[in-house]
């Protein structure tokens, strides 16, 4: 499917044009992939809108996938699990994607998970988890300590790891990978492997692209996904300007002794 003959495609840039913004080039592809199953990496600077990508890309699959019933179809189960290592950024995160949600009309939930959330939402979660969890890489790990946690997976579409960055190489970067793959291979025993679970990674500018893309897209080899296509990178490449300023004391002292230099 072509992203721009599609229905979600056309919804989310019409809801990007009453903000006056249009979006860049590197989203537009993530959000072509993203809708074609396939997995990648995003490796953009901050602030240019990566969480977008993966996030907006999301909703597009899903109205393309109910495009009679978009606005209307609740209780859809687990659609996108965002793993991010920021707890104290999770809540801006998350008050970011019910602002979309909102504002198209859609009956998706956004729910947190983390060190943070009280017992009343996690065993809220747990009777009907929201189309979006927000969660620690610590806090997905006792989620997959519980009991029948398969079941929790089986509606799940995208896999997003936010700040992958910071993420590689680290003692919780290792429980991400961990958590993917046990994800993954909870799948085989509950859905058809041919539905397909597709993996983005979040990175801010990054020298390592290829090396960080294969570290996390691993688990995909692992799982042997029928038809699995090869991961891609996308990007934005943006120049920042930078000004040079030389600035000279008037007056320099020697700590332990007399003026050396005016």
């Amino acid at each position: 499917m072509q992203l721009q003959s599609s229905k979600g495609f056309t919804i989310i840039q019409q809801w990007l044009a009453e903000k006056g913004l249009s979006p860049f080039k590197f989203q537009q592809q993530t959000w072509q992939h993203i809708i074609n199953g396939e997995s990648g990496l995003v490796n953009a600077p901050t602030g240019c809108g990566k969480t977008f990508s993966v996030f907006l890309g999301a909703l597009i699959d899903f109205i393309n996938h109910h495009p009679e019933n978009y606005k209307t179809k609740s209780k859809s189960g687990l659609q996108l699990l965002w793993v991010t290592p920021l707890r104290a950024l999770a809540k801006d995160i998350g008050r970011a994607m019910n602002e979309v949600v909102e504002e198209l009309g859609m009956q998706w939930k956004i729910g947190i998970r983390n060190g943070d959330t009280d017992i009343n939402e996690r065993q809220q979660q747990k009777r009907q988890m929201p189309e979006v969890l927000i969660i620690t890489p610590e806090s997905l790990h006792l989620l997959l300590a519980q009991k029948n946690y398969p079941d929790v997976f089986k509606s799940l579409k995208i896999i997003a790891v936010d700040e992958w960055h910071e993420l590689l190489g680290s003692k919780r970067g290792v429980q991400v990978e961990l958590a993917v793959s046990r994800i993954l291979g909870s799948r085989k025993s509950t859905v058809d492997s041919d539905s397909g679970l597709a993996l983005w990674g979040i990175s801010a500018t990054i020298g390592n692209l290829i090396q960080a893309k294969d570290v996390l897209m691993a688990s995909l080899d692992r799982a042997d996904q029928k038809d699995r296509r090869v991961p891609v990178i996308c990007g934005l490449k943006c120049r920042r300007k930078r000004k040079l300023i030389q600035f000279f004391p008037t007056r320099l002292k020697n700590i332990h002794g007399p003026v050396i230099w005016e």
